[in-house]
């Protein structure tokens, strides 16, 4: 019997969660063949097979958190002896008996414990209140109305939970948490909170943005400063460069020019490139920048950086952020392009927001936000102009980094903005 276990995905991580299996029990699988995608650091990995051979079990379930090192699933070796195989085979879904620490459940599981189920097959131990054997198609419905299976008396083979328990399902030993409710001011008809709530379980991109802004706000005095800038200038440049052969086939945006005066604004200001090093009482400066970039994508934000961004030039500049964006939207990002990161740009303009109070990524010291570029009314040598106008702001760690420094740094960048050819001047 050969067992696969989490193998350590790089980066120093802990564990993964799983996404979906690509097998069943039962399959027969070749050696490097796909068998399962896992999620860590918010990049979607594909596992291969170490093994050739017939699917014996599957040791997690999608959405199970698993640790490195745990198993994952256990295969019997091509021409193995199955009843040799089966010698001693004493294995339990990972979460649940001796393998509980190797794992985190999205729900908490209670005392009782028992073997993965194939694929269409129900629970077969009888079942009690406190014991939440169910068909996985009776599973899927309890999540999706927000029913817990605990609470649910089961009519199928065993006592297990059935499609039709859940749907009409009956209180066991607490008020059921579909019970009907009346809606205030309407007539007597009840109307079920599940036809009015809806419970999306917390993991993925999700769950680790959620655990990462936690840490930022809990372990990060944050501060922030903003300026409005005249950008014409900028604008005007970015329109003439569009049309010139070096810049032909790119999409040169105002992020592009926004992340190349942050650089250079950094530079001057090396104290807003830094990290806090708790166990050493230290402030350790970046003599580098990988540059952050803020990307919303359907599965939740990324903020996948670009290596080494202070040694690009502008056009190289565009070229990494529109590949960067483009790949973590379809999921391509990686590991390595989603970590270490030392300063981070996010863009709210492009939604018509003005300005924003940005969270500082653990390990990192500072943030950038770009608002909306509209055009507005603004004093010009004393008159009234219509020109194109823009609030940046900054959030940083006020344990590092003073007011004064970031104010000045900001001004610097804006200065940039308002004068790009001082900027070019810098490449």
């Amino acid at each position: 019997m050969l067992e696969f276990r989490l193998p350590d995905l790089g980066e120093g991580l802990a564990d993964a969660e799983l996404v979906s299996w690509a097998v069943a029990v039962g399959d027969i699988v070749e050696l490097n063949q796909p068998i399962a995608d896992v999620e860590t650091a918010k990049a979607v990995v594909s596992l291969p097979s170490p093994f050739a051979g017939r699917v014996v079990e599957l040791l997690a379930r999608p959405g199970d958190t698993v640790a490195v090192g745990a198993p994952l699933i256990r295969v019997r070796a091509a021409g193995a002896d199955d009843a040799a195989s089966d010698t001693g085979r004493t294995s339990v879904l990972v979460g649940y008996g001796p393998e509980a620490e190797a794992t985190s459940r999205r729900r908490p599981v209670g005392p009782p414990s028992h073997s993965v189920s194939p694929p269409g097959e129900a629970d077969t131990e009888p079942h009690r209140p406190g014991n939440a054997a169910a068909t996985p198609a009776a599973r899927k419905l309890a999540r999706e109305l927000g029913l817990d299976l605990w609470f649910i008396a089961g009519s199928g083979p065993g006592g297990a939970v059935t499609v039709e328990d859940v749907r009409g399902a009956v209180p066991v030993s607490q008020p059921h948490p579909a019970a009907p409710a009346t809606v205030a001011g309407a007539d007597s008809e009840a109307v079920r909170p599940s036809a009015r709530e809806e419970r999306t379980p917390i993991s993925g991109i999700r769950k680790r943005t959620a655990t990462a802004m936690s840490n930022s706000a809990r372990t990060i005095p944050q501060a922030a400063a903003f300026v409005t800038v005249d950008c014409t200038a900028s604008m005007e440049l970015l329109d003439h460069l569009r049309s010139t052969k070096s810049f032909a086939g790119l999409t040169l945006t105002p992020l592009a020019l926004v992340a190349k005066a942050a650089l250079a604004a950094l530079a001057d200001f090396p104290g807003m490139n830094v990290c806090w090093d708790e166990a050493a009482q230290e402030i350790v400066t970046k003599h580098y920048v990988n540059l952050g970039i803020a990307v919303a994508t359907e599965r939740g934000l990324l903020v996948p950086n670009i290596k080494e961004a202070q040694t690009l030039s502008l056009r190289d500049l565009a070229r990494e952020i529109a590949w960067l964006a483009e790949t973590a939207r379809a999921g391509g990002a990686t590991t390595a392009e989603l970590r270490g990161g030392t300063f981070t740009i996010t863009n709210i303009g492009v939604y018509g927001v003005d300005t924003g109070v940005p969270l500082v990524n653990p390990g990192e010291s500072a943030i950038l936000c770009l608002g909306s570029i509209r055009k507005q009314p603004w004093v010009v040598r004393d008159e009234i102009a219509v020109r194109w106008v823009t609030t940046l702001g900054v959030g940083f760690d006020h344990r590092m980094i003073d007011g004064e420094q970031a104010a000045r740094f900001l001004a610097t960048t804006a200065g940039f903005l308002e004068d790009p050819l001082t900027l070019l001047g810098r490449a």
